[in-house]
């Protein structure tokens, strides 16, 4: 049921696919928030004071009862907000079980890999071993998408669901990695169901404002490398 009282502020930073994910789901249940920008390298006193245990953004605050770590956010718009829209996880245990298993999977190989990535060249010994488990991943994740959509257009049917959310927060930054180590992993030709999907999700209402461009986020990374660099 949703609440009556409805003031609600996200801590996080525009090139976080951490913080997409809760952000995706509030557009998605037509709930509008206050963002509330964290200045990269530091944190502020309300991230600290909202999430003293990991000092991670995002932070969902709700009615001034604050909300940390993303998919827990994400699972908490989805059951606050039950009766606006529609369900983001899926409706069935089983199917509901097998989204979580992915977002895991997910959050266990994609993550660390891009991180890895974005601070080598194509001329590293490192680039080739990094891009193949990202390579794998992508792949393993082409086979979840035929079975998790059913033949439709999102891993969670019709619309976007909780596995679309967790996996396609990272489209972006796996996209600004192909800039950087100049290796096409998005690939048509050998995940072709996963790269349409990409493009329908990039282009979906509740996506498109909040994904960063790809270019913006190689700047970005440029930019973090240079000041390191420089000290």
């Amino acid at each position: 049921m949703a609440a009556e009282k409805n003031e609600i502020k996200l801590i996080g930073a525009w090139n976080s696919p951490f913080v997409m994910r809760p952000r995706i789901a509030l557009n998605m249940k037509g709930v509008a928030y206050e963002m509330l920008q964290e200045t990269d390298g530091k944190k502020s006193d309300l991230l600290l004071k909202s999430n003293p245990v990991y000092k991670k953004i995002p932070v969902l605050i709700h009615n001034g009862n604050p909300i940390s770590e993303s998919m827990i956010i994400v699972e908490y718009i989805d059951e606050t907000w039950s009766s606006d829209r529609a369900s983001i996880l899926p409706c069935d245990s089983y199917d509901r079980a097998i989204a979580r298993f992915w977002t895991a999977y997910v959050d266990d190989k994609i993550p660390n890999t891009n991180r890895k990535l974005r601070t080598l060249t194509n001329e590293s010994e490192d680039t080739e071993v990094e891009a193949e488990k990202l390579i794998v991943a992508l792949q393993s994740l082409e086979e979840a998408f035929e079975k998790c959509s059913k033949g439709k257009n999102f891993f969670g049917g019709d619309d976007i669901g909780y596995l679309d959310i967790a996996f396609g927060s990272h489209l972006a930054w796996i996209k600004a990695v192909e800039k950087i180590v100049e290796i096409k992993f998005l690939d048509k030709k050998k995940i072709p169901s996963l790269v349409a999907w990409s493009e329908r999700f990039c282009a979906h209402g509740a996506v498109k404002e909040v994904m960063p461009e790809a270019d913006k986020l190689v700047e970005f990374i440029k930019a973090r490398l240079s000041a390191s660099s420089a000290k």
